[in-house]
């Protein structure tokens, strides 16, 4: 695939522009939106990303489009259970509802910085060195194995105070309270940082381990950096809104954790095969390729993930309404 930099420069420039239009409207008015606003705009940023998606299907072929629709998914469920740990950091420091809208943009903004630079090295690496993929198969796969075993418990246990949030507490005055979404307050005469900047820091390096995770598993669906590009960035557009739009939910797919384990495991196998297809090590097989090694087809890889995330929703929200009716029979009687 071949993209112009007309092309790169273009879809820059429209993808910027949505970003503005979300960040006006928050820096307008903070609020917490309603479940017909989120849902409006969970709406639009899918059908946004369908309609790109259709767009390279017509321009670039099926093949292309396919590419983007699996590592667009891909993404996007890997962004909801970013949406876990954002919930217990918004609960952790206490985050007023009306400015979490602002904290939420201000993380995909970041994440969305933290990727592009992760998916240029990704790139240039595999363009440099094709080993790599063995890496990155070998992450994806220990990925996958922790997050089955945190198993429904993930949520409460996935996020620690990490070091540089500790000594931010530590060495930087922080206020007792909020002062709206600002990060900092004049206290008695004395200008302080909000607790609103250790919930920023909170963030931001939440969101340098979930991109970690993520970039080793779009490139194990494609190796084009357009692709990786657009299907992360259309993964994390309305993440806000759906953040508001699920609320409790969140709470019921317990099993989402198994599900994305399957699929980062089945990722790292295929990215395992694919770099035994074209091994050039010299002490594996005598630097030749691996005939025996399986190609995974793309359609094969959607068929999977769309299998393994739908399977792990209608279990997780089977057992919560089962668990919801036997509690509620408990307390009758």
């Amino acid at each position: 695939m071949n993209v112009s930099g007309l092309v790169w420069a273009a879809t820059l420039v429209a993808l910027t522009a949505v970003l503005l239009v979300d960040l006006f409207i928050i820096g307008r008015r903070p609020h917490e939106p309603s479940v017909r606003e989120s849902s409006l705009w969970v709406a639009f940023y899918v059908g946004l990303a369908l309609l790109f998606g259709v767009g390279l299907w017509l321009t670039a072929g099926g093949s292309v489009a396919g590419q983007f629709y699996t590592g667009w998914l891909t993404e996007y469920s890997l962004s909801v259970d970013n949406l876990f740990v954002f919930m217990i950091i918004m609960a952790r420091f206490a985050v007023p509802r009306p400015y979490q809208q602002k904290v939420l943009l201000i993380g995909i903004v970041l994440a969305l910085v933290m990727r592009g630079g992760f998916i240029a090295a990704g790139a240039a690496l595999i363009n440099q060195f094709t080993w790599v993929f063995y890496i990155f198969g070998a992450f994806l796969i220990y990925t996958a194995i922790n997050l089955a075993r945190q198993g429904e418990s993930a949520e409460e246990d996935e996020f620690r105070e990490n070091v540089l949030i500790r000594w931010s507490r530590r060495a930087l005055p922080i206020s007792r309270g909020y002062d709206g979404a600002r990060l900092t307050a004049r206290q008695n005469g004395r200008r302080m940082f909000t607790p609103m900047l250790i919930v920023m820091i909170a963030i931001g390096t939440t969101d340098l381990i979930f991109a970690l995770d993520s970039i080793p598993a779009i490139f194990g669906i494609t190796h084009e950096p357009y692709l990786v590009f657009t299907a992360n960035v259309f993964a994390l557009m309305g993440l806000r809104q759906l953040y508001f739009l699920l609320g409790g939910l969140l709470d019921r797919l317990i099993f989402l954790s198994y599900g994305l384990a399957v699929v980062l495991g089945f990722i790292g196998v295929k990215l395992i095969l694919e770099a035994l297809a074209e091994n050039n090590l010299s002490f594996l097989n005598g630097g030749e390729p691996i005939s025996w090694a399986p190609h995974i087809p793309i359609w094969l890889s959607l068929l999977v993930i769309v299998a393994t995330l739908g399977i792990a929703t209608a279990a997780s929200l089977a057992k919560s309404s089962r668990d919801r009716r036997r509690e509620l029979a408990e307390v009758r009687h």
